[in-house]
C-alpha cells in the first residue's frame, strides 16, 4: 500500500502541475519555452509589473515552447501581471510517456495531444499564441528571433518579439553522437509525428515482405527491426514493437511470422542502467523469453539504407546488421538555437544551459530556463565556507562554538542540499555530528579550517537532475508559484539566507526536485516500477499502477477519457493495423 501511495501523491502532484497557467509561462521538455526579467533580484523585474511602479503597463513575457515545463507553468499561472506571448511550431501540448502507445496503434495520436490554447483559455492574464520556431535569441536587445511554419513567403515568415521577461523551456534534440548516416535514415520518438512515422514504417515494412516478388533473404532483413538504445524509451518501444507483432500482426500476417526479428542495442554493459538490479535482471530474462535479442557493449558506427553497422566494446569487432527499420533513441543534445545563446551568455562549451537554484540563466538577466534544455549548476558549499563562517563568527572572534551554527543550519541545508544528501549517505545524525568529526577535539572551537575541512566532501553529493517529464513539470509548477507570489515575496521573503552575499535572505525557497518513481513497461501487460528508496515492484499489478497513474496525469478531462477509450478498444477489438 505504501507504494501506491507514493505514486498517488506523484499523480496528484503531476495533475496538478499540468494545469492551465503552468503552460502560458514556461514550456519544457517536449516543446521548449523561454523567460526573462530584468534586474538585480530573480523576479523584481516582476514585482515592477505587479506595484505599478512602471506607469501600469504590463510586463511582456515570452515563453518559447509548449513542452511538459511550459505547459505546466501556463496552467499554474495566476497573475494578470503579464501579457504573455506563447512561441512554439506546435500549437498542442503532447503527453510523451505515452508516444511508444502511438507508434502500435495502441493509442490514437489525437489521444494525447492538447490544444494550448484550450489550456490557456479563461486564465487572468492576457495570452497570444505564435506558432513558430525561435531561431535567435538576443540577450543585450531582449529580442527573440522566431520563424513562421507556415511558409508564407515574401519575407512574412520572420518576426521578432522583444520581451520584459523570458522564459526558455525548448526542450532538446535528439543526440546522434554525429553518427554517420543516424539522421538520414534512423528514426527517432521526440514527437507525435515521429511516433506516426514509425508506425507507418512498420506497418510498410509488413506490405513489403508480403509481396510475392520479395525474396527470403530480403523478408529477412526487412522483417528485422532494430532499437538503439537501452533506456526507458527504447526498452518500452522494443516491448510495445514485441506486443503488437506477435498479438495482432501474427493473424494478419500468417506467413511473415517466422522472419520477425527484433534487436536491442545497447552500448552499455546492460539496459535500463538507471533502474535497480532486479528491474534489469527481470528485463532481460523477459526479452530473452520474447525472442528480442539483447546486445550489450554494441556501440553503432554507421547506419545505411539497408544496414547497421556496430562496433563490440570488448573486442572491437565490426559487424553489419541489415534491418528494415531502426529506432534511435539515445540521449538529448543541445538545441542549436540555445547553444549559440549560450555563447553570447559566457556559456560556451557547456554540455547544456546552467541555470541557478531559482531557474534564473547564468550570464544572462530577465531569463529563465527549465526543462531539458537546461540544468542547474548547484552551489557549491565549500566555497562558501568563508562567507558561512563570517555569519556564524558575529563577534569576529575567528572561531565558534559547534552549537553556533544551530541558527543557520536550516538555512545550509536549503541553500547547500548536498549537505544533508551527505549526512544521509555516511550515516551522520546531523550538521553538529559532521562539524565535531572535522574538529577532532570537543573542547576546541571550529574556525574557518575546521569548517572547510567538514566541508571538504560534501560536494561530492551534488548531482544533476536527469531530463525527464517529471523534472520539467516540478519546474514549471515552482517558476509559476513564484510568479504568483513575487510582490509579497519581495516584502518578505521566504528562502534562505543569502550567505556569501550582503546578508538578508532570498525571496524564494530554491527549486527542489521530489522524485516520485519511475516506470518500465516490459510488454505482455507487465511492468516494472521503481519508487523513492529502491523500493521495486515487477509484474502484472505494476502494470495496472502504470495504467492509474499515466490516466490521472493526462493534462485535461478531454485527453482522459480519450486515452482510457482507446485503451478499452485495445482491450476489446485489437490493435489498429491500417496503412494511414
Amino acid at each position: 500500500m505504501k507504494g501506491f501511495q507514493i505514486f498517488n501523491r506523484a499523480s496528484t502532484a503531476i495533475t496538478n502541475r499540468a494545469t492551465p497557467s503552468k503552460l502560458l509561462i514556461v514550456l519544457t521538455a517536449a516543446g521548449g519555452a523561454f523567460l526573462a526579467i530584468s534586474d538585480d533580484s530573480p523576479f523584481r523585474s516582476l514585482t515592477a509589473g505587479e506595484s505599478g511602479n512602471d506607469g501600469g503597463k504590463k510586463k511582456k513575457l515570452v515563453v518559447l515552447g509548449t513542452g511538459w515545463g511550459g505547459t505546466t507553468f501556463l496552467k499554474n499561472l495566476k497573475t494578470s501581471a503579464y501579457d504573455v506571448h506563447v512561441v512554439s511550431p506546435h500549437n498542442y501540448f503532447t503527453f510523451t510517456p505515452l508516444l511508444p502507445s502511438v507508434t502500435n496503434g495502441t493509442v490514437e495520436a489525437r489521444s494525447i495531444v492538447e490544444p494550448i490554447r484550450n489550456i490557456v483559455r479563461n486564465k487572468p492574464y492576457n495570452v497570444e499564441f505564435k506558432e513558430a520556431e525561435c531561431y535567435r535569441i538576443d540577450p543585450v536587445n531582449k529580442k527573440v528571433y522566431c520563424r513562421s511554419i507556415q511558409n508564407l513567403g515574401h519575407g512574412e515568415n520572420e518576426f521578432a518579439l522583444d520581451y520584459d521577461v523570458l522564459v526558455i523551456a525548448m526542450g532538446a534534440r535528439v543526440n546522434t553522437f554525429n553518427t554517420p548516416g543516424v539522421e538520414e535514415h534512423a528514426h527517432f520518438l521526440k514527437e507525435v509525428d515521429d511516433a506516426q512515422k514509425l508506425r507507418r514504417s512498420i506497418i510498410d515494412c509488413y506490405e513489403r515482405a508480403s509481396l510475392p516478388t520479395i525474396s527470403d533473404e530480403e523478408k529477412k532483413r526487412i522483417m528485422h527491426f532494430v532499437v538503439v538504445g537501452g533506456g526507458p524509451t527504447g526498452v518500452e518501444y522494443a516491448a510495445e514493437l514485441h506486443d503488437f507483432a506477435s498479438q495482432d500482426l501474427a493473424s494478419l500476417y500468417p506467413s511473415l511470422k517466422d522472419y520477425l526479428k527484433i534487436t536491442l542495442l545497447e552500448a552499455g554493459n546492460h539496459i535500463l542502467p538507471m533502474f535497480h538490479k532486479k528491474v534489469t535482471d527481470f528485463a532481460n530474462e523477459k526479452f530473452q523469453k520474447d525472442q528480442i535479442d539483447v546486445k550489450t557493449g554494441s556501440m553503432v558506427v554507421k547506419v545505411s539504407d539497408k544496414d547497421i553497422s556496430t562496433k563490440n566494446r570488448a573486442t572491437g569487432q565490426i559487424e553489419a546488421i541489415p534491418y528494415g527499420v531502426v529506432l534511435w533513441s539515445t540521449g538529448i543534445a543541445t538545441r542549436p538555437v540555445i547553444a549559440e545563446f549560450m555563447e553570447k551568455i559566457g556559456q560556451a562549451g557547456k554540455r547544456v544551459m546552467a541555470t541557478d537554484e531559482w531557474l534564473k540563466v547564468q550570464g544572462c538577466d530577465d531569463v529563465y530556463a527549465l526543462g531539458d534544455c537546461a540544468s542547474i549548476a548547484q552551489r557549491k558549499a565549500l566555497e562558501d565556507a568563508a562567507a558561512i563562517m563570517k555569519t556564524v563568527d558575529k563577534n569576529n572572534a575567528g572561531a565558534v562554538d559547534v552549537g553556533d551554527f544551530k541558527e543557520f543550519v536550516k538555512d545550509i541545508y536549503e541553500r547547500y542540499p548536498q549537505v544533508r544528501k551527505y549526512l544521509e549517505k555516511n550515516k551522520l545524525k546531523n550538521f553538529e555530528s559532521l562539524l565535531r568529526n572535522a574538529q577532532g577535539d570537543s573542547q576546541k572551537k571550529i574556525d574557518i579550517e575546521a569548517l572547510k575541512k567538514a566541508l571538504s566532501e560534501v560536494d561530492s553529493q551534488v548531482s544533476f537532475l536527469p531530463p525527464t517529464a517529471q523534472v520539467a513539470s516540478q519546474q514549471g509548477k515552482y517558476l509559476a508559484a513564484c510568479f504568483n507570489k513575487a510582490g509579497r515575496c519581495e516584502m518578505k521573503p521566504e528562502g534562505p539566507f543569502r550567505f556569501q552575499e550582503s546578508g538578508g535572505r532570498y525571496p524564494f525557497h530554491p527549486f527542489s526536485y521530489k522524485h516520485s518513481g519511475q516506470f518500465a513497461p516490459l510488454g505482455g501487460e507487465q511492468a516494472a516500477v521503481q519508487f523513492p528508496g529502491d523500493w521495486v515492484s515487477i509484474g502484472h499489478a505494476s502494470q495496472g499502477l502504470w495504467y492509474t497513474v499515466y490516466a490521472s496525469k493526462l493534462v485535461t478531462w478531454r485527453t482522459k477519457v480519450l486515452v482510457v477509450s482507446d485503451w478499452f478498444r485495445r482491450f476489446t477489438f485489437g490493435r489498429d493495423s491500417s496503412h494511414l
